[in-house]
C-alpha cells in the first residue's frame, strides 16, 4: 500500500524507499498475562516524495494509540544523559538564559533534559503527550503539560503568555504524522529573538551505515537536512548553524531561528548540505538503491546465528530498544535464535517483545546464564554497553554489533 500523498508537500508518493516487511509497533510489548494473544501486524515501508525529498511511512496508528503509555523513558541511558548535560553546559551561556529566561522542551519524557536547566535556576515547561512518563517528570519537580504539541495548543499557550527564548526539540520530529501542524505551533511560541534546536538522525547517515532498523511505525519522517531546512522554511524559520553528532548512530543538530531575524546561515549548514550532495541526496536516485544493502545485513546476521546454533553457542541479546524490534521482526529472529533480550529499564522488565515474543529480563540474567554472544540491538550504545557488561568476557563470552555490519567485536 503505497501512502497517497507527501505528509509535507502534499505530492504523490510513487517510490519506495526500503521494504521491511510486516512488523508490530516497536513499543507494543506484550504482558505475560495475553502471550497467547494475537499481535497486529502493520506494513512497515518507507517511501520517498519525488518533489521535497522526505522519507515517510504510511500512518497506521493515531499518535494517541503509540504514545499514551509509553515504555521508553530515556534516563535510563547513561551516554544520553552525559550528552544532554553538555548540551546545557554550552547552550546557557551561548543564549545568556538565566532566571529570566523560559526553557520549553517539546516531547520533553521523563525530564531527563529539563532537570539540567533546573539546576541552574532557569525556568522550563516541558510538554509530553504520554501520561505515564509526564508523571514522572511531574513527580521530579519538572513542570510538565501533558499533551501533543501543535498549533492549537501553541495558540493557547502563547495567549496565556508562554513565550519561549529557548525551544528544544530531541528526536521527536520524526515522530509527528501532522508536520505541518507541529512546526507551525513552534513560531506561537518562541520569542523574535528566540532559538530552537532540534535533534534528530540523519538520513545521510542512516543510508551510509545501514541503519534501516531505526526504520518503525513511531517514526513517520525520516529527515536530510536539505528536507528539514524546508520544512522549516514553510513556517518561517531559518536554520542558522548545525551541529553534526555521534548520538543514536550519527545525528544532526539544527539550531533554527525566525527568518525576520539577523542571524544568517554560517558554513556549518553548507558543508552538511555538501555532504548529503556528494551522497545524492538532493536528487531521487540517492534514495532507490537502500533495499540492497538492507538485504545483505539480514542475510549476514540470519547466518551468524544459525552458525552459532548450530555450534551450540548461546546468544543473547542486550537493550529491548525500538530499533532492535525492527530488526529482530524484519529477519525473523525468535527464541530458537536469541534466548532472551536484557534491559536497564524496569518498565520493560517481565515483558514480551512484540512480535518475536522474546523475553525481556533484567540484566542480571546474564550473570546468570554466562552467554557465548551478547547481541547489542541498540548499537549505537555499543561502548557504554560493553563497558556497562565487561564481566562478559570474563568467560570468554563475546560481544556482536548487528549495524553498520554484522561483527564479532574482539
Amino acid at each position: 500500500m503505497i501512502p497517497s500523498s507527501c505528509r509535507f508537500c502534499g505530492s504523490a508518493l510513487e517510490h519506495a524507499f526500503c521494504d521491511l516487511g510486516l512488523s508490530p509497533l516497536s513499543n507494543a510489548f506484550v504482558a505475560p498475562a495475553r502471550a497467547r494473544g494475537p499481535d497486529v501486524f502493520f506494513p512497515l515501508q518507507a517511501y520517498v516524495c519525488s518533489d521535497c525529498l522526505l522519507v515517510q511511512l504510511d500512518q497506521f496508528e493515531t499518535p494517541e494509540k503509540i504514545f499514551n503509555n509509553y515504555v521508553y523513558f530515556s534516563s535510563f541511558s547513561d551516554s544520553w544523559l552525559a550528552h544532554c548535560r553538555d548540551y546545557v553546559d554550552q547552550i546557557v551561556p551561548a543564549l545568556g538564559l538565566n532566571e529570566c529566561s523560559r526553557v520549553v522542551e517539546l516531547a520533553s519524557n521523563d525530564g531527563y533534559l529539563l532537570q539540567y536547566f533546573k539546576e541552574r535556576g532557569i525556568p522550563t515547561t516541558g510538554i509530553e503527550p504520554a501520561r505515564n512518563v509526564a508523571d514522572t517528570a511531574i513527580a521530579r519537580g519538572i513542570e510538565t503539560i501533558c499533551a501533543f504539541f501543535g498549533e492549537s495548543l501553541a495558540r493557547t499557550l502563547a495567549a496565556d503568555g508562554l513565550q519561549a527564548d529557548l525551544i528544544v526539540a530531541n528526536n521527536v520530529l520524526a515522530h509527528v504524522p501532522d508536520l505541518n501542524d507541529f512546526v507551525a505551533g513552534i513560531g506561537h511560541i518562541l520569542k523574535p529573538g528566540g532559538i530552537l534546536t532540534v535533534e534528530f538522525p540523519h538520513l545521510l547517515t542512516l543510508i551510509q551505515q545501514n541503519q534501516f532498523d531505526t526504520i518503525y511505525h513511531e517514526h513517520f519522517s525520516y529527515f536530510s537536512l536539505r528536507t528539514c531546512m524546508r520544512v522549516f522554511a514553510a513556517h518561517g524559520l531559518r536554520v542558522h548553524h548545525v551541529d553534526v553528532l555521534s548520538t543514536h548512530g550519527g545525528s544532526l543538530r539544527v539550531h533554527a531561528s525566525p527568518a525576520a531575524g539577523e542571524r544568517p546561515a554560517d558554513s556549518s549548514v553548507a558543508d552538511v548540505l555538501n555532504a548529503e550532495q556528494r551522497a545524492s541526496l538532493d536528487r531521487l536516485e540517492g534514495y532507490l538503491t537502500f533495499q540492497g544493502q538492507v538485504d545483505r545485513i539480514k542475510r549476514d546476521l540470519l547466518t551468524f546465528l544459525i552458525d552459532a546454533a548450530n555450534r551450540g553457542k548461546s546468544v543473547v541479546g542486550y537493550g529491548a530498544p525500538a530499533k532492535g524490534n525492527t530488526l529482530l521482526n524484519y529477519c525473523g529472529i525468535k527464541r530458537d535464535l536469541l534466548d532472551y533480550v536484557v534491559d536497564r529499564s524496569p518498565h520493560k522488565q517481565g515483558l514480551l517483545l512484540p512480535g518475536t515474543r522474546i523475553p525481556v529480563h533484567a540484566p542480571a540474567r546474564i550473570h546468570e546464564t554466562r552467554p557465548d554472544y551478547l547481541l547489542i540491538l541498540p548499537w549505537n550504545l555499543r561502548d557504554e554497553v560493553t563497558t556497562q557488561m565487561a564481566v562478559v568476557r570474563q568467560w570468554g563470552g563475546k560481544f556482536v554489533v548487528p549495524i553498520p555490519e554484522v561483527t564479532v567485536l574482539e
